[in-house]
């Protein structure tokens, strides 16, 4: 490829809506452009990296005995009603209507689809196990998309499926797809993504674990703890903490006048939030009822262990439902209600904790010295708090330490989540119906892509792995119109092409600090540079992109082989 026929402009200032270095890299290296938010354009640098990148995940799904298939983007409403996901599902799942009226809908995922043609396709216990997978469009509405490629609305994702016999052979073949994610990773150039236990989420099903690469710039909370390698997103992480208890008071009730949240209230009795018990309301369980939970005053609520516990999505109660089961917003607690109004869901850091500050269920009024073993008797506590930094790790007692990451690619063990509901049956050995049960397991690619260039990357521009880089080689003819220079640039260029290398000819008549410039952005891994100076002492210079400034000299002779061992030597370590 020629530089003067590439298409995309690239240039030198950071775009203001770019948070992420990786968004600016690629809206500056001319790999992307925004057609709305959250969909983009891919031009030819970011497409040959995204077909390297399929190409990895292909050859080990194929390892796996994965077999490859293509499902339609639009899928109808019956078929997500089968498995209950139509309704279920919010506004993220684009529905429409065709001509003819029909409903409609966008894939964000492929479960329904991938039941369509297995339930079809096989029906005896001799056709198990099997996997397959495609790499499609989808199309999530999410409400903030952010960070360039990270979080899109229109994506191209690898998406498996695995269907078995029973539990063991799932668990079995997990690990399988676990150890196939971990060769794509190291081969893309992403030895640092860590494999951590996941919330199950929208997907459902019983096991999930989401492969994680730290980096500051992510927007996951990891749970890591310093002393025995736990790690854990912070929707499923769990955690210690340390307790404050004392001898056992009198309750007694106490004006608090205005102090509605934790904060007024422990500024006006000085006192820490830790010794209040704090107190959220939520509109409704899945019975319907309001729920209250309960949790010690200086740690937060996580709502995706609170869903798990009232089978429904949390949504903060209207005052009108808080006062509904007689409490009063900002000064509730469960002291004096009807159990049988409300749902009471409490965090264990409350057990042991002795004379709390808790609200009296009276206007600017508050108890001290509420105790829950004793106000609160015969009430089971569970675990729905944030984990902190600092807290103590359940494992072996060390300091948990937040971090962060990107969710570069997910696994799951839905059992029979789907296919179930989606009558999937097939006659086992003894001519008996049984439901298979089943994995799925993802990567997006195109925030692999954008994962990669976030941390393989310095302040000039993206360092890519040789693995998955647009091109092999950028040859830097400086003064192309210069006849030396062009017939040396040109013989190289035809030399490593016949090769079999993939090369990148700046043919254009820039200054070199512009066409450097573009190189960094390029991001390709072994830069030669030919000039008539250079020409002239019968040396050619060549340079590693992610070597910095630093850079070498070797013979006309010489550097074709020079060049050439080096990529087959990072293409070894890369896919060993």
């Amino acid at each position: 490829m020629r530089m003067s026929s590439l298409v995309g402009r690239r240039y030198k200032e950071r775009p203001a809506e770019a948070s992420l270095d990786s968004h600016a890299f690629l809206l500056r290296g001319a790999y992307i452009r925004q057609v709305a938010n959250g969909i983009y354009s891919l031009l030819p640098p970011a497409k040959r990296v995204i077909r390297k990148i399929e190409q990895i995940i292909r050859e080990e799904m194929d390892r796996i005995d994965g077999q490859e298939i293509l499902m339609p983007v639009v899928l109808t409403r019956e078929l997500w009603e089968e498995s209950g996901r139509y309704e279920s599902v919010g506004n993220e799942l684009l529905r429409f209507k065709d001509r003819n009226n029909r409903d409609l809908i966008l894939g964000m995922t492929h479960e329904e689809a991938v039941l369509h043609i297995s339930r079809n396709e096989v029906s005896s216990y001799k056709q198990f196990p099997f996997m397959l997978y495609q790499i499609q469009t989808k199309f999530r509405d999410e409400k903030r998309p952010r960070g360039g490629l990270i979080r899109v609305r229109e994506f191209t994702m690898k998406d498996a499926y695995s269907f078995h016999t029973n539990a063991k052979d799932l668990d079995d073949y997990y690990n399988k797809v676990a150890d196939a994610y971990k060769r794509i990773f190291k081969r893309a150039g992403l030895p640092e993504v860590v494999m951590i236990k996941s919330d199950t989420g929208m997907m459902g099903g019983d096991i999930a674990h989401e492969f994680m690469l730290l980096t500051e710039s992510g927007e996951d909370t990891i749970v890591t703890c310093d002393s025995c390698g736990y790690l854990a997103n912070s929707e499923v992480a769990v955690a210690d903490i340390k307790s404050y208890s004392e001898e056992i008071k009198e309750m007694e009730k106490i004006k608090t006048p205005s102090c509605k949240t934790i904060e007024e209230v422990s500024n006006f009795l000085k006192i820490p939030l830790h010794k209040n018990a704090k107190v959220v309301f939520y509109e409704k369980d899945n019975e319907g009822k309001p729920v209250m939970a309960l949790i010690r005053g200086d740690i937060e609520i996580n709502e995706s262990k609170l869903s798990k516990i009232i089978k429904t999505q949390p949504e903060m109660a209207k005052d009108e439902t808080i006062r509904k089961i007689g409490a009063i917003p900002g000064f509730a607690s469960p002291m004096h209600l009807d159990r049988e109004k409300y749902t009471l869901i409490v965090d264990h850091s409350i057990l042991n904790e002795t004379n709390l500050v808790c609200g009296a269920n009276e206007e600017d009024t508050h108890y001290k010295n509420f105790n829950f073993k004793r106000d609160c008797p015969n009430t089971q506590t569970f675990d729905i708090a944030k984990v902190r930094d600092g807290d103590i790790c359940r494992e072996c007692g060390g300091k948990i330490v937040l971090k962060r990451g990107i969710e570069v690619g997910n696994i799951f063990q839905l059992g029979t989540k789907y296919t179930k509901p989606m009558k999937m049956r097939y006659l086992d050995e003894n001519g008996k119906e049984q439901t298979p049960v089943m994995g799925c397991y993802g990567i997006g690619v195109g925030r692999l892509m954008a994962s990669i260039m976030e941390i393989k990357k310095d302040k000039y521009g993206p360092i890519w792995p040789v693995t998955i880089s647009p091109w092999q080689i950028h040859i830097n003819a400086i003064k192309y119109n210069v006849d030396s220079v062009k017939k040396t640039a040109d013989e190289l260029y035809d030399t490593f092409i016949k090769m079999g290398y993939e090369v990148l000819l700046d043919d254009r008549n820039e200054r070199p600090g512009s066409q450097f410039a573009d190189a960094d952005l390029l991001g390709i891994p072994f830069r030669i540079i030919i000039s008539d100076k250079n020409i002239k002492e019968n040396v050619i210079e060549w340079k590693r992109r992610d070597g910095g400034k630093e850079s070498y000299k070797a013979s006309k002779e010489d550097i074709v082989s020079i060049i050439s061992d080096k990529i087959q030597e990072e293409m070894a370590r890369l896919n060993g």
